[in-house]
């Protein structure tokens, strides 16, 4: 039986005649064997055609195609031309080797050429690609230039995202926040404990850290504070009170003095760490802003922050959305678990949504039921998100409310909703949200439609106008010189006129 095998390349499609396919194909060995010897691989692999792309979009196209396992018009058309002719009641007497199970599927279905791809196959296209230039007339130059050219356009095209989706930001944004989150805690301790040298009873009148800081490029030295500098005092921390209570803790500290160039320093450091400290809010709004883009659902039922962690834990938003509710329950307690097996103690409850407020005012003994429950409306909400098109945290808002029916359950027996009737709800609500988006949109074209056209309308009235208006002009002013004229002569005449009667 003879064997045929595509070849796809980035330069065209090939088909190649494997003569020896049926002596060589029992072992990989000698499959490996014949392709290391070029002489011998060259006697039992011969071209039988080829088809060139004939531009770099035909090429990533066709790629594209192949690697979606889809059956283009164009290497439909190339192996019925190239293949021997199947009748429809008879078996065929070849076979097709493709590198591809999936693709030699669809196209055993849709020409009835039998397709085999192992891995004898595999080895005699891999000798195909290491003598392609013995084949066809392009140099190894070109090839490898189209090879390159065809590989960049394919990331392109597979990297390609809608940018308002993308949860990779989320994952960076995450993992700065907590770094930052460190980092400030680490630096405003620092400032502390600098400043405490000169100024201790600062300490425990101001616990924020971000007014210590504010406080300190405020106060400066503590001898030279006034009550001039009350307001500035009271606006950092709120209150007038605390204000004073400073203003007197400083006129009777214990803390040493210090010189100008040490507390010089003291004031380039805090600075630095209020920077840090408003970079970090900026940073925190951000993230909420990407979180109620790319994950609504998620932010609305637990939170955007701990629906951050769980993206950034699982790697992207499309693996939170395979894992199943028994996973993402115990996301983050990996070690836990892990050593409970080994142990054989009890398994953890819970991992990174413990975070979340309802299993904080859940009872112990209810915490376990409300994190599986919390988990399994997790799982429904990233798949939601993931998957559905339209943005909307309807359904994350409906979750959130049957969480807090569950966790009302649980502690006073109020019986809750069935989950049909609160999906019901949801999906009225959001094709009300999309007929109104809808109706929102037709009436901003309709808009957009009569601005143009009242647009154009003008532009050809004023196109019109210009020309009509000068030749109105001309002739008035015509007219009107031909009447000045008309008249003088009459005038004329009637003088001449007149003083011959009075000469008469």
């Amino acid at each position: 039986m003879a064997t045929f095998v595509l070849y796809e390349s980035a330069v065209g499609y090939g088909l190649f005649e494997v003569i020896e396919f049926d002596e060589i194909g029992q072992a990989v060995d000698k499959v490996q064997e014949a392709v290391s010897d070029l002489a011998r691989f060259g006697r039992i692999v011969k071209l039988v055609a080829f088809k060139p792309f004939p531009s770099a979009a035909d090429s990533l196209e066709q790629i594209n195609a192949i690697s979606e396992a889809q059956l283009t018009e164009e290497l439909k058309n190339f192996l019925e031309l190239n293949l021997p002719k199947v009748k429809a009641a008879k078996k065929a007497k070849f076979k097709l080797g493709v590198f591809e199970p999936k693709l030699g599927s669809i196209i055993q279905e849709t020409t009835n050429v039998p397709c085999i791809s192992n891995d004898a196959v595999g080895e005699v296209i891999r000798g195909i690609r290491a003598n392609i230039s013995r084949f066809i007339t392009v140099s190894d130059a070109d090839l490898k230039r189209a090879q390159l050219g065809l590989a960049h356009s394919y990331s392109r095209a597979k990297v390609k995202f809608n940018v308002n989706k993308v949860d990779n930001m989320i994952i960076q944004a995450i993992a700065l926040l907590d770094t930052l989150d460190k980092d400030i805690n680490t630096f405003v301790m620092r400032v502390r404990e600098w400043y405490s040298w000169h100024f201790p009873e600062l300490v425990k009148i101001v616990n924020d850290n971000y007014q210590y800081s504010r406080l300190a490029l405020v106060i400066k030295d503590k001898s030279s504070l006034t009550e001039e500098q009350l307001p500035a005092m009271a606006e950092i921390v709120g209150e007038e009170a605390k204000a004073k209570e400073i203003l007197d803790a400083a006129r009777s500290s214990m803390g040493q003095d210090i010189s100008p160039i040490d507390l010089l320093n003291i004031e380039v450091f805090a600075q630095r760490v209020i920077k840090l400290a408003e970079y970090r809010q900026k940073l925190h709004t951000y993230l909420l802003d990407k979180m109620h883009a790319v994950a609504p659902n998620l932010s609305a039922l637990i939170g955007e922050v701990v629906g951050a962690r769980l993206i950034s834990h699982a790697g992207s938003l499309t693996n939170l959305a395979k894992y199943p509710a028994s996973t993402v329950q115990i996301l983050g307690a990996e070690k836990a678990l892990f050593r409970a097996l080994k142990t054989r103690g009890n398994t953890p409850k819970y991992g990174l949504i413990f975070h979340s407020s309802f299993i904080g005012r859940a009872k112990q003994r209810n915490k376990g039921r409300i994190s599986r429950y919390l988990a399994n409306k997790c799982s429904i909400a990233s798949r939601i998100d993931c998957f559905m098109d339209a943005s909307t945290n309807v359904f994350g808002e409906k979750m959130r409310e049957q969480v807090e029916e569950r966790l009302r359950f649980y502690e006073e027996g109020v019986a809750p909703r069935k989950n049909s009737n609160v999906m019901g709800e949801a999906m009225e609500v959001l094709k009300t949200h999309l007929v109104t988006e809808e109706k929102e949109d037709g009436a901003d074209k309709k808009k957009k439609k009569d601005k143009k056209e009242k647009r154009k309308r003008d532009e050809e009235k004023e196109a019109a106008d210009p020309v009509a208006v000068p030749e109105d002009d001309g002739k008035k002013e015509k007219k009107k010189k031909k009447a000045v004229v008309a008249e003088e002569p009459a005038v004329e005449d009637g003088g001449k006129k007149k003083k011959k009667k009075v000469k008469e």
